[in-house]
């Protein structure tokens, strides 16, 4: 065992929470456990106390426990977090409910905007005013701060979020309303816009600052008590923290901007689809998670998953695109919808199938846990479909209930419809498959990829046993099943740097840029991100940075990504960062605007500790051994909607280069992969399963 080498990796989900153990030797131990919500901390240290245990590794040679986390996003979904005051400049308290001032539904004469997360009455305004550049028309009145204080404890807050207009070009004045705050009230947890997004359009870098204000007392009280728990058991480790871009983060940064952790779960999945791509040489793929609660799919391309730095989180209307709450923070994009293995089954009011957004989560779980549970969720419905070995399922900590499945089904969809049992888990998978798979069609469109020909890499609890036929409607052939995919966002968090973005508006005209320019520009940035970095990293980390500058034509209103390699202001000057921007518009857009003056809007710059990323181990066996099957059951493809007698596979017994034919079921202790008719399955040289359709003699 290598001494102080060993490492964690928790993520907390809607129904499990998923840990895994590196012992520092090359294994990994891993197990699921049902997320405790009153007290997520519980289920994650009686987790770690079983990997320990299993493993062997001592807790003191833990050098470092890495967390993702639902609890920020949870938050927001339920509107379960702190009582929130905004303060902002007089004459706009009410930014936050204008919003854009659009029906995001326009034909629904009954639609209904969600409310924002500070009501008006606690939406305070002070005097001062800025302008665009950063100028002072009204000096801070810092009086008319302190006026605010009896009102606050009057209502007893927890939390201020501080927007002024135009801070993001000056943060002199919010600034000052902090220092106020806190000499009066020094318990106060106070967010500062330009802290927490220093960027143009009120509306949105509003919404972030109340969002993190919102957040923070429940996350900083979490993260503490989760900090105090681990030293408890006796670990020494440093616990860091995944955000939504893909980075980690000290668990100090994370107490302060909770909101940059709202999909550090998803992002993890990301990371390690992406490490996968990168080792197997694939250019064009799609990670797919599903666990528990919710799905989730990222495009990757080039080993790179695609990122973004506008999240919209609770849509609260059909999943509409503007029903839900802005946020301004790097993330990866992906879209996630509410379809996980706890997603229930209902008939709506036009007598259709309809499956989620709500979850029948741990508590009480699906109705074939055994746990209390009687509405048909997906996991019942994959258990009549034969997808699920039962024997395995969980490791044997859960035994699934078949007549309770049956009947939350015939309860919850066969009465209504007058279907039978396996009719009704037929329809339940069918229409979660379609939404799945029409979620990655439009995201797809919206970023003008193609589908087909990709690759799909899917994990999570739920994904392996419907990836292959969500690759079925989205015509594509291969589909690879990593190792350790029921715990797949939690290896990815194994794989992440140590990473900060910071970013600044700046408007600056392309035709009047230079390296000076951009250089007085990212300088500052620059200290900030590594300043950040050092925390997590140490300081005699090695460090590589990236920048990207959103450019725009004159006049419109919304910017494209553009990422500036190192040294290309100096070598090629303007030239070649209007090559690059007319690049990337034309792929978004099929055309460019000649003679069109060019702007830089927001500049990121993101700096990242260069780790060691380990190499996936290959296996040297020189010889498969036949796959030999554990026992049979019935399955049905939904393909062909025919039943069908498939082998059950342990995937621990199947060695390298090992190929089985569907119909199929490959079971281990943390997911089940289904296998349908027509396609093969075989175990690479790095264990994986790569499922490839076998259609057209492929």
């Amino acid at each position: 065992m290598n001494k102080g080498n060993a490492r964690l990796a928790v993520d907390i989900g809607g129904t499990f929470t998923d840990i895994v153990l590196d012992t520092g030797t090359g294994t990994f131990v891993s197990g699921k456990y049902l997320t405790t919500h009153a007290a997520p901390e519980k289920a994650v240290l009686a987790g770690i106390g079983d990997l320990i245990g299993k493993s062997g590794v001592k807790p003191e040679d833990i050098r470092l426990v890495v967390h993702g986390t639902t609890l920020a996003t949870n938050a927001l979904i339920e509107r379960k977090g702190a009582k929130v005051a905004l303060i902002t400049t007089e004459g706009f308290r009410d930014s936050l409910e204008i919003a854009y001032e659009h029906r995001f539904e326009v034909s629904d004469l009954h639609m209904v905007r969600p409310a924002p997360l500070v009501p008006r009455n606690l939406r305070l305004e002070v005097k001062e005013r800025l302008a665009a550049d950063g100028s002072v028309l009204i000096a801070l009145d810092e009086q008319s701060v302190r006026d605010l204080v009896p009102l606050l404890v009057a209502e007893e807050i927890e939390a201020v979020a501080v927007c002024f207009l135009h801070s993001y070009a000056n943060g002199d004045h919010e600034r000052r309303a902090g220092e106020i705050l806190r000499e009066a009230l020094p318990d106060m947890r106070i967010t500062l816009s330009h802290d927490i997004c220093p960027e143009i359009r009120e509306f949105e870098r509003g919404s972030t600052a109340c969002a993190n204000a919102y957040v923070q007392p429940i996350m900083e009280s979490y993260l503490q008590r989760l900090a105090q728990g681990v030293a408890a058991i006796g670990i020494p480790g440093h616990v860091m923290l995944m955000m939504s871009s893909g980075g980690l983060t000290s668990l100090e940064v994370a107490c302060r901007q909770p909101i940059k952790l709202v999909e550090s779960g998803p992002a993890g999945g990301a990371v390690l689809a992406a490490h996968i791509a990168t080792t197997l040489g694939i250019d064009d793929a799609i990670a797919f998670d599903m666990g528990g609660t919710t799905a989730k799919l990222v495009l990757i391309d080039h080993g790179m998953p695609h990122h973004s730095r506008h999240l919209e989180v609770a849509r609260a209307y059909r999943f509409l695109k503007g029903s839900g709450m802005p946020l301004r923070v790097p993330v990866i994009d992906l879209v996630e919808i509410g379809a996980g293995g706890g997603s229930l089954g209902h008939v709506d009011a036009l007598g259709r199938v309809a499956v989620g957004p709500e979850s029948a989560g741990s508590e009480p779980g699906p109705a074939s846990y055994g746990r209390g549970g009687t509405k048909p969720a997906v996991t019942d419905a994959d258990l009549i479909l034969g997808r699920i070995d039962t024997a395995s399922f969980a490791g044997g900590s859960i035994r699934l209930d078949m007549p309770a499945a049956e009947k939350a089904l015939l309860d919850g969809v066969g009465s209504a419809t007058g279907m039978d049992v396996r009719t009704s888990a037929i329809a339940i998978a069918e229409v979660v498959d379609e939404n799945m798979a029409n979620a990655a069609r439009v995201h797809a469109t919206d970023n003008g990829a193609e589908l087909e020909g990709r690759t799909m890499i899917a994990f999570g609890g739920a994904a392996p046993m419907h990836a292959a036929r969500i690759a079925q409607k989205l015509g594509i052939d291969k589909v690879i099943i990593p190792k350790g995919a029921g715990v797949g966002s939690a290896h990815g968090f194994l794989l992440a740097p140590v990473a900060y973005e910071a970013v600044r508006t700046r408007l600056v005209p392309l035709a009047g840029l230079d390296a000076i320019t951009a250089g007085s520009i990212l300088a500052e940035m620059r200290t900030e991100a590594e300043n950040f970095v050092r925390l997590g990293a140490g300081k005699d980390a090695p460090l590589r940075q990236d920048v990207s500058v959103y450019m725009r034509y004159r006049g419109q209103g919304h910017e494209v990504a553009v990422s500036l390699p190192e040294g290309l202001l100096e070598t090629e000057g303007q030239s070649g960062i209007r090559r690059l921007f007319e690049a990337e518009y034309h792929r978004h857009f099929g055309r460019i605007i000649p003679r069109m003056e060019i702007e830089c809007l927001t500049w990121t710059l993101t700096v990242s500790a260069v780790a060691e990323i380990p190499v996936i181990a290959e296996s040297t066996n020189a010889v498969a051994q036949p796959a030999s099957p554990s026992g049979t059951q019935t399955m049905v493809d939904l393909a062909a909607m025919k039943d069908f007698e498939g082998a059950i596979f342990q995937r621990s017994g199947l060695s390298t280069g090992a190929t089985l034919a569907g119909p199929a079921v490959i079971a281990e202790a943390e997911t089940n992969t289904a296998v349908p008719l027509g396609f093969s399955a075989t175990v690479d040289r790095w264990g994986n399963i790569v499922m490839q359709n076998q259609r057209d003699g492929q």
